[in-house]
């Protein structure tokens, strides 16, 4: 597999995270060392608690990068598949269960191997809108009705949100 290039922003974003912490630690440490020490400890914590999760979400992204197919990926998943990708996208977004720790670096991994913005943008508002596996939880916890009614309007949204990616890829960008 080719080189990957970092983006440009990701790195100042992570420049700016380290800029940002580093600055509310020393300010933290000059006014509460104890308060400054439970929070990197609550950090540390954090880490601890989602380091498997994180793992696995990075291994599946990695392995998605080389075991399917790159060509398979762009056929399904790339800007010249059109709203098919995107429709696809969704519904692989509102099947695949999991916290962002882990479908984050999925879709990071197909976006590296060649998936559409569109498809992508798709795939994570489906998740965060429909996912199926939340539902059968949110009929019981909050209220069948209300589930079934915010499904249906929220039905839209992520093909649109990953159509109108797809458009502003295309002629903005």
């Amino acid at each position: 597999m080719e080189d990957q290039k970092r983006s440009p922003r990701m790195d100042l974003t992570t420049l700016l995270l380290i800029i940002i912490s580093g600055t509310l630690l020393v300010y933290m440490l000059i006014e509460d060392k104890n308060l400054a020490l439970s929070g990197i400890k609550a950090a540390g914590i954090t880490l601890w608690e989602n380091l498997a999760i994180l793992l696995v979400g990075f291994l599946l992204a990695g392995l998605i990068q080389v075991l399917i197919p790159k060509e398979l990926i762009i056929d399904w998943l790339g800007n010249q598949a059109g709203f098919k990708a995107v429709l696809i996208g969704c519904v692989a977004g509102g099947l695949i269960p999991g916290s962002p720790y882990a479908v984050f670096p999925i879709v990071g991994g197909f976006y590296k191997a060649g998936a559409g913005l569109g498809a992508m943008v798709g795939f994570i508002s489906a998740w965060a809108l429909w996912s199926v596996t939340r539902l059968p939880v949110e009929i019981a916890l909050i209220n069948p009705k209300l589930a079934m009614i915010r499904y249906a309007i929220t039905f839209i949204v992520p093909p649109a949100a990953g159509g109108l990616a797809q458009l502003l890829n295309k002629y903005l960008v």
